[in-house]
Order: structure tokens, then C-alpha cells, then sequence
């Protein structure tokens, strides 16, 4: 009895506690979508990687075309020179490999390419972010396009507008 008392006070008091907090809730794919910057960023980015992946997919059917040609001659080809295709072929895929893992691996030439493009304006975005509940006094400024289990929200907490124009663009 006394633990099921202790549990409600408890509960109670935790209730009150979250209705106390002030938060807002932000679109951040809205704002990005509302600057220029963002989105000529993006497209160089979407230029470079299909550059980059014609450069890999060309190295990829030349070793394609390799193989075939190795298959074909196969009959042919004494030990040694079975051997020596065998490890050309492997060689060239291996630096297919290597360059694509060069332009898109983890901390690829893309990534690298996209922290200097676009994290400035997330920066950005992210300073008018805290400058706006610091204003307004929120305790927390949730993202609403990467919080899954927001199922819905009041509009009037969301405040991506007001970050946008903090930012100096209007809808």
C-alpha cells in the first residue's frame, strides 16, 4: 500500500514537472528546404557524387569486360598467363574498390564534401535555434521530422518560421 501511495506521488510529481518545461518543435527539412544556400549546396553535392559514380561504375565495367574477355580466351591461355589476367582482373577490382571507397566510404571525399557545404548552415540554423528559446524561454526545441514517435503536435509550437526569419528568409 504504501509503495502503490509512493508510486502516485511520485507520478504526480513527474507529471508536473513535464508540464512545467516549455519546448517548441522545429521542421528542420522545412527550414533547409527554405534556403538557397542549402539547396545549391545539395545540388553540387548531387553533381559531384554522379560524377564520381560514373568514375567508379566505368572502372567497374572495365573490369567487367576484363573478365569476359578472360573467359572467352580462357582455352587458350597457358598457366602463367591464366595467372597473370587472374591477378589484373583482381588488381583492377581492387582499385574500383579502393576509389570507391575513396569518394563514398565513411569518411569519404563526399562526407568531406558535405561537412564543408553544409554544416556551416546547419550551424547557422542551429545558432538562431537556441537564440529563439533562449528569447522565449524553452527548455527544449524538438526536430518533429526526426522525432519518430511524435504522432502530432499543436502548430503553434512549432517555430521553423520564426527560425527562418531570425535567419533573414521569409516564406
Amino acid at each position: 500500500m504504501k509503495r502503490l501511495f509512493l508510486s502516485i506521488i511520485l507520478m504526480a510529481g513527474f507529471t508536473s514537472f513535464l508540464s512545467a518545461q516549455k519546448y517548441a518543435l522545429v521542421d528542420m527539412e522545412y527550414i533547409m528546404k527554405n534556403i538557397p544556400a542549402y539547396e545549391t549546396a545539395n545540388e553540387q553535392l548531387n553533381m559531384v557524387s554522379k560524377k564520381w559514380q560514373k568514375e567508379v561504375e566505368a572502372q567497374l565495367q572495365e573490369v567487367q569486360t576484363m573478365y569476359k574477355n578472360y573467359q572467352t580466351e580462357l582455352v587458350f591461355l597457358s598457366e602463367e598467363m591464366k595467372v597473370q589476367r587472374e591477378e589484373e582482373i583482381v588488381a583492377k577490382e581492387k582499385a574500383a574498390n579502393e576509389l570507391k571507397r575513396k569518394y563514398f566510404g565513411q569518411d569519404g571525399e563526399l562526407f568531406k564534401k558535405r561537412e564543408s557545404l553544409i554544416k556551416p548552415i546547419q550551424d547557422e540554423i542551429y545558432t538562431a535555434i537556441q537564440e529563439i528559446a533562449k528569447e522565449k524561454g524553452y527548455d527544449m526545441v524538438l526536430d518533429k521530422t526526426t522525432t519518430i514517435s511524435l504522432i502530432y503536435s499543436v502548430p503553434k509550437l512549432d517555430i521553423s518560421d520564426m527560425v527562418l526569419e531570425k535567419l533573414g528568409y521569409s516564406k
